[in-house]
C-alpha cells in the first residue's frame, strides 16, 4: 500500500513512520509513504491557506487553490481520497477492513473549521469520523485511521494476532494475562494455567461476551451469536440479575 499525506504540519507525522510496527512495515516495502506540506503550494507572500468564511463565523477556512493543486500534482482524481473530519461516516473495523485492501490512499489533514466544500466535493471519496468529538487538527486522526488499516495489511502482523481482536467477531476481546502468576494480591485465572485449551477457549468465549456485554452492550445487537454464544449470554445476564 502506498499513502500520501497532505498536511501543514508534516513534523507532527513523522514519527508515526519510523517506530514501532509502522517502521518495520515500511522497511519491509509492505507500507511506502509521502508526506506533502502543501502550504509549498500557496502562491502569496504569506504562503496563505486559510481564509474567513463567507457567510461570517467564527475560525479560519482553508482554501481551495493550495490544496487543490497538491491534489492534482498527486492525481487525486484517480486515486480514492480519505478526509477525516467530525462530520463523516463514523469508522469502524470494518471500514478499516475495507480500506486495507486498497492499494493507493491520499489523506488530506484538515484544520480550523475545515475545507472549503468545493474541494470535497471535487476530490473527496471518504469523509470519516473517529467518533462523536471534535481535535484539534487533522493528522491526529489521520494516523488514527492509518493505524487501523495497515495492520491489517498481509505481512504486517501475524494473522494470529488478529483473530481474536475486539471487533474480529463482533465482540471485545477476553482480558490478557501474562507473568508473573501473582501480582499485588491478584492471580492469574486457574483455567488459563491448566493447559486444558478446550476449557480456555470457553472461558475465554464467556469473557469477550461480558465484557461486550458490561461496557459495550450496543454491539451484541449487531454481533451474529450462535446457539452457545446465546447459551452462555443468557447465563450472563441471569448472573447478573441475581
Amino acid at each position: 500500500m502506498h499513502i500520501d499525506i497532505l498536511s501543514l504540519f508534516p513534523k507532527m507525522l513523522e514519527g508515526f513512520f519510523t517506530n514501532s510496527i509502522m517502521a518495520r512495515a515500511v522497511e519491509k516495502g509492505v507500507v511506502s509513504y509521502r508526506i506533502t506540506d502543501w502550504r509549498s503550494y500557496a502562491t502569496d507572500r504569506h504562503h496563505s491557506c486559510d481564509d474567513v468564511p463567507y457567510g461570517g463565523g467564527a475560525g479560519m477556512v482553508l482554501k481551495c487553490e493550495p490544496l487543490s493543486k497538491a491534489l492534482e500534482d498527486l492525481d487525486a482524481r484517480n486515486r480514492r481520497v480519505v478526509f477525516p473530519t467530525p462530520s463523516g461516516r463514523l469508522f469502524t473495523q470494518a471500514y478499516a477492513q475495507e480500506l486495507s485492501r486498497e492499494k493507493d490512499l491520499i489523506f488530506i489533514c484538515g484544520h480550523y473549521e475545515g475545507l472549503d466544500q468545493r474541494v470535497i466535493d471535487t476530490y473527496v471519496d471518504d469523509e470519516i469520523s473517529i467518533g462523536d468529538y471534535v481535535l484539534s487538527c487533522g493528522e491526529t486522526s489521520t494516523t488514527v485511521i492509518i493505524d487501523a488499516l495497515f495492520r491489517l495489511i498481509d505481512g504486517v502482523i501475524s494473522s494470529d494476532s488478529l483473530q481474536d481482536e475486539s471487533f474480529s467477531d463482533g465482540l471485545l476481546e477476553y482480558p490478557q494475562y501474562t507473568r508473573p502468576e501473582s501480582y499485588c494480591t491478584k492471580s492469574v485465572p486457574d483455567v488459563l494455567l491448566s493447559g486444558h485449551h478446550e476449557r480456555i477457549a470457553t472461558w475465554r468465549d464467556f469473557r469477550m461476551l461480558e465484557k461486550t456485554m458490561l461496557s459495550r452492550p450496543e454491539v451484541l445487537v449487531r454481533a451474529s451469536l450462535d446457539q452457545d454464544r446465546r447459551r452462555r449470554l443468557i447465563e450472563l445476564i441471569e448472573r447478573t440479575k441475581g
